[in-house]
C-alpha cells in the first residue's frame, strides 16, 4: 500500500477538519457549548469533593498527619479555597441557566457567594450527619473492624458523602454541580444516589456496587440496603406533546428502620415500604407494603411472610 504524499495528507486531514467543525451546527440536538460563558468544570468539581473530603474527615485524606493545634489553619485554608472555588462554579453554573431560560447572563456574582456561604455553614450538620451514617455502617456489618477501616475503603463513604454535600448544594437550588459530585462518585464507586433524593439519619449500604437511588425517593431513618437495590421510577408521564413531566414524584418512599437485601428493584411514586419491613434479594416490587412486613421472591412473584414467619438470610 503506498504511501499518500504530504500534500495529500494534509488535504485529506483538512477535509476531515473541516466537516468536523460543520457537524457542530449540524447535529441536533446542539452537543456543543460555543461562543458562551464556560460551564462548570469537572476537573474543578473533582478538586472541590476532595477539599470537601479533607474538611469533614481531618486526617484520613491528607498525607501527613494533623494534629488540634493545627487543625484550625489546615480548615481555614481549606474554607477560603472552597469558598473561592464554589463561587466560580457556582456563578457558571448561574449562567448557563439563565443563558437556557433566555435572561440577561448579568453576573449572578452576590447569588452564588450566598449560596457558597449558606453551603458552608451547613458542614458541621453534614459530619453530623456522616458520622451517624458511619456508625450505622460499623453497627451493621461485622466484617467492619473499627471507624476507621470504614471512612478509609469503604465505597458507600465516598458515595454517601458525596449525596450529603451534594443535597445540600441542590436545595440550595445550585445547577449543574451537585449532580457532577455524585456523579463523580459513582463513576468511582458504582453506586448512583440523586442529589435531589431525601435520605435520613444512619443510612448504610452495604458492599453497595449497582445501588441506584433515584431523584424523588424519600428514605426514612436507619434504613440498610444491600448492593444492587434500584429504587427508581415505574414510568415517566408525559405531557400533551409527549415531553416528559419533570418534578413529579416517581421513585418510592422508604420509612424507618427498613433493610433491603440484594438484586431488589423498588418502583413508582406512589409505592411505600412500611416502616420495621424487610424486603429479601431479588424481589420485585411496584406496590407498597405495610409496616412490619417480610416479603421474599418466590419462583411465580413476591410473597409476603406471616408475621412470626422467619424471613431467611443468605
Amino acid at each position: 500500500m503506498s504511501k499518500l504524499s504530504i500534500a495529500a495528507q494534509q488535504n485529506r486531514l483538512a477535509q476531515i477538519m473541516e466537516r468536523m467543525v460543520a457537524s457542530y451546527d449540524e447535529a441536533s440536538p446542539k452537543i456543543h457549548h460555543l461562543d458562551r460563558m464556560p460551564l462548570p468544570s469537572r476537573e474543578d468539581a473533582a478538586a472541590i469533593m476532595k477539599a470537601l473530603e479533607e474538611v469533614i474527615y481531618p486526617g484520613y485524606y491528607s498525607a501527613g498527619g494533623v494534629t488540634h493545634h493545627a487543625i484550625i489553619y489546615r480548615v481555614q485554608e481549606r474554607v477560603g479555597w472552597l469558598f473561592e472555588h464554589l463561587c466560580d462554579q457556582i456563578t457558571k453554573g448561574l449562567h448557563h441557566m439563565k443563558h437556557l431560560d433566555g435572561e440577561s447572563c448579568h453576573a449572578p456574582d452576590q447569588t452564588a457567594e450566598d449560596c457558597a456561604y449558606t453551603f458552608l455553614e451547613k458542614l458541621p450538620e453534614v459530619r453530623r450527619l456522616l458520622a451517624k451514617d458511619i456508625q450505622a455502617a460499623y453497627d451493621g456489618d461485622p466484617a467492619a473492624h473499627c471507624i476507621d477501616e470504614i471512612i478509609l475503603s469503604y465505597p458507600a463513604v465516598s458515595a454517601i458523602t458525596a449525596y450529603r454535600v451534594a443535597h445540600e448544594l441542590h436545595r440550595l437550588d445550585v445547577p449543574l454541580l451537585p449532580r457532577m459530585l455524585t456523579e463523580l462518585a459513582h463513576s468511582r464507586t458504582g453506586i448512583d444516589i440523586n442529589p435531589g433524593a431525601q435520605v435520613g439519619e444512619s443510612f448504610f449500604i452495604d458492599h453497595g456496587t449497582g445501588v441506584v437511588i433515584g431523584e424523588t425517593t424519600v428514605i426514612g431513618n436507619n434504613v440498610k440496603l444491600y448492593q444492587g437495590v434500584t429504587l427508581g421510577a415505574l414510568s415517566f408521564p408525559k405531557d400533551e406533546k409527549g415531553r416528559l413531566i419533570r418534578g413529579e414524584k416517581r421513585h418510592p418512599t422508604i420509612e424507618d428502620n427498613v433493610v433491603i437485601y440484594a438484586g431488589t428493584t423498588i418502583l413508582g411514586g406512589d409505592t411505600t415500604i412500611g416502616e420495621g419491613s424487610v424486603i429479601g434479594g431479588n424481589v420485585w416490587l411496584t406496590e407498597s407494603v405495610p409496616p412490619g412486613s417480610r416479603v421474599i421472591q418466590t419462583e411465580a412473584k413476591p410473597r409476603l411472610l406471616a408475621p412470626n414467619e422467619e424471613l431467611q438470610e443468605v
